[in-house]
C-alpha cells in the first residue's frame, strides 16, 4: 500500500488535523488504461502549461494583523502591530512583513473575502472545494481544487505527480467521488531535513522486469472488475498506478523532490523552516511539471496570545513568500504559475480576554501572485474595524473560479458522484475581474 502519513497540528475543536492517505497497491501496478491515457493526452494538448502553488494556513490566520491592519481602530481592535509602506504607493502591510513589502508590486492583496461559517471543518472544505459541507464532515464531500486539476489536467510533464501536498495533506484536500487516485501525493517528513520520498523507490527485491510482469498481470485481472465499476474508483486507481509507475521507473520525480540539489544560499533565502523549505520544494515541483502543489502550514488557530504567536510565525512566512515570489518572476514562471495564500477564515477583529482572536468568517484576506494576473494592487476593503466587507465582497468560490481560469478548467464540467448524480466543478462564483 502507499501510505502517506504526515504530521499533526491542532485546532480548538479538539480534532487532530493529521493527514492520511492510503491508496492502492504500489507494488502491484494494475494498469490496462489506454483510453484513460489517450484522454489525458488530449486534455494536456488543449491545456495551457499552467500550475498553482497554494499555501494553506490551517486554523485561520488573523487578517487584521497581517494584510488588513486598522491602525486608527480602537485599541481592542487594532492590536499591537503597525503598518509599513511597500514599494507600491498606498499599499501597506504588517510591520512583520518587510520582505513582502519589497515585492508588493508582484502581489495582489484581497481584503474582502468572506463566507458564513466559523467551523474549521466547513470553512476548510469551503476554501478547498468551493462548496460548504456538513459540520460533522470528516472527509471531502466534494473534490478539492487540486484533485479537480489532477483529474482534468494531469501533470504538465510525464514522470511527475499531478497534485502534491507538502509536507502532508491538509484537511479536505482529497478527491471525494473522483477516487483515491486523485488524492495528493505527499511527503513523509519535514522538508527541512531533506526527507527521502520512500514511495519513489522500488520495494525490496522488486526489479523493473518483475514490476513490468506484475503490471501486465494485474491489468488482465482488473479487466473484469473495471467493466463492472460505475463509481470511477478503478479509473482513479488506473491514473494513480500509471503515474506511480512513471515516477518509480524514471528520474524526474526523484530529482524534483531532492532539495539537496539546491544551492545552500537559495535554501537560506527561503529560510530553513518548514514553510520556507516547503515553498522552495513547491517551486521545484512546478518547474518539474506538477500542476498543483499545496504547502500546508498549520497552527494558526490563535484563540490566545495572538500577537506573541504572530511574532513567531509571521517572519518565517514573510521570508518564504517573498523568496518564492521573487523566484517565480526571476525564473520566468510568473505568467504560468499562480501563488495563492489563505486559510479557512479570519479572526475576530476584537481581541478577546486571552489576548487572542477567535473564529471570524465575516472577513478574511488572501494573497495572490503571478499566474499572468494583474499585480501591485489591493482588491476590496472592510469597514474601519475589519469586521465585514464594504467594497467588492468576494467569496471562496470567486477565488477558486479565478484559479480555474488560470488553469483553463471549465467550472461547468460535471462529474458523476457515487450516486450517479452530475456534480459541477463549481456552481457559483465569477473570476475576480480586477485580477484578470
Amino acid at each position: 500500500m502507499l501510505d502517506i502519513l504526515g504530521g499533526r497540528y491542532g485546532t480548538c475543536d479538539g480534532a487532530s488535523r493529521r493527514s492520511f492517505l492510503r491508496v492502492g497497491m504500489l507494488g502491484a501496478f494494475g494498469l490496462a488504461l489506454p483510453d484513460l491515457l489517450r484522454a489525458r493526452a488530449a486534455a494536456a494538448a488543449r491545456a495551457k502549461d499552467t500550475a498553482v502553488i497554494q499555501i494553506f494556513l490551517g486554523g485561520g490566520p488573523t487578517h487584521i494583523d497581517t494584510y488588513d491592519l486598522k491602525p486608527n481602530a480602537p485599541k481592542e481592535f487594532r492590536g499591537e502591530f503597525k503598518p509599513i509602506a511597500t514599494n507600491v504607493p498606498g499599499i501597506e502591510l504588517c510591520e512583520l512583513f518587510p520582505q513582502q513589502a519589497k515585492v508588493a508590486d508582484k502581489l495582489a492583496v484581497i481584503r474582502s473575502l468572506h463566507h458564513t461559517t466559523s467551523d474549521h471543518n466547513v470553512g476548510s472544505h469551503w476554501v478547498m472545494t468551493g462548496f460548504s459541507s456538513a459540520p460533522q464532515a470528516q472527509r471531502n464531500e466534494r473534490p478539492s481544487a487540486g484533485s479537480i486539476v489532477a483529474r482534468l489536467r494531469g501533470a504538465n510533464k510525464p514522470g511527475i505527480p499531478s497534485y502534491v501536498a507538502v509536507p502532508n495533506a491538509p484537511p479536505f484536500s482529497q478527491a471525494a467521488y473522483l477516487g483515491p487516485g486523485y488524492n495528493p501525493f505527499g511527503l513523509n517528513g519535514n522538508p527541512v531535513n531533506d526527507v527521502k520520498v520512500r514511495n519513489l523507490d522500488l520495494p525490496g527485491g522488486l526489479t523493473l522486469d518483475r514490476l513490468d510482469d506484475r503490471r501486465y498481470l494485474l491489468g488482465k485481472l482488473d479487466k473484469i472488475n473495471r467493466q463492472r465499476d460505475a463509481s470511477g474508483a478503478m479509473e482513479g486507481m488506473d491514473r494513480f498506478t500509471a503515474e506511480a509507475y512513471e515516477m518509480i521507473t524514471g528520474p524526474n520525480a526523484r530529482k524534483a523532490f531532492d532539495l539537496s540539489q539546491e544551492d545552500p544560499k537559495a535554501r537560506d533565502r527561503y529560510g530553513r523552516t518548514q514553510v520556507g523549505q516547503g515553498c522552495l520544494l513547491a517551486r521545484r515541483l512546478v518547474e518539474a511539471g506538477v500542476s498543483f502543489v499545496t504547502v500546508s502550514e498549520g497552527n494558526w488557530d490563535h484563540h490566545g496570545q495572538v500577537f506573541q504567536n504572530c511574532r513567531r510565525q509571521l517572519p518565517p512566512l514573510d521570508t518564504a513568500i517573498a523568496a518564492l515570489v521573487t523566484d517565480l518572476y526571476e525564473r520566468g514562471l510568473a505568467d504560468r504559475v499562480l501563488l495563492l495564500v489563505w486559510g479557512e477564515f479570519g479572526r475576530t477583529p476584537r481581541v478577546n480576554g486571552g489576548s487572542g482572536r477567535d473564529h471570524w468568517p465575516g472577513s478574511m484576506s488572501a494573497l495572490v501572485s503571478g499566474g499572468g494576473l494583474k499585480m501591485g494592487q489591493v482588491i476590496g476593503a472592510t469597514n474601519s474595524k475589519a469586521e465585514y466587507p464594504t467594497e467588492r465582497a468576494l467569496r471562496p468560490e470567486d477565488m477558486l473560479r479565478t484559479v480555474y481560469q488560470v488553469l483553463d478548467i471549465d467550472p461547468r464540467h460535471a462529474f458523476l458522484n457515487d450516486s450517479g448524480r452530475p456534480m459541477p466543478v463549481l456552481n457559483q462564483g465569477e473570476p475576480i475581474r480586477e485580477l484578470v
